[in-house]
């Protein structure tokens, strides 16, 4: 059974900075490109950034100068270093691949970000 579990979010000031992990139960792993996702109250989930096999990153440009996408093919994992953020970052934020698997969702973890 996969399983992506995404954690690290929290409460933080606009400006500061959180760190997100998703540690992914998906066979051959290294294989997918991987993505972080966000949905924010009211709005439809939205991709935020998107990593190749290989390492090569891609963002939403709202996020771009500000998150960074990188993942650890040996322990199955992803993470989205989130600096200089804003209010309009407040959401929750998801792993999954990319493209996404309607099967693979997880809880999710929420970022809120005070003004």
């Amino acid at each position: 059974q996969v399983q992506l579990v995404e954690s690290g979010g929290g409460l933080v000031q606009a400006g500061g900075s959180l760190r997100l992990s998703c540690t992914a139960s998906i066979s051959n792993f290294r294989f997918n490109p991987m993505g972080w996702y966000r949905q924010a109250p009211g709005k439809q989930r939205e991709l935020v950034a998107v990593i190749s096999p290989g390492g090569i990153t891609n963002y939403l440009d709202s996020v771009r100068g500000r998150f960074t996408l990188s993942r650890d093919n040996a322990r199955n994992r992803v993470y989205l270093q989130m600096n200089s953020l804003k209010p309009e970052d407040t959401a929750v934020y998801y792993c999954n691949t990319n493209p996404p698997v309607a099967e693979y969702w997880g809880q999710g973890t929420q970022v809120t970000v005070s003004s």
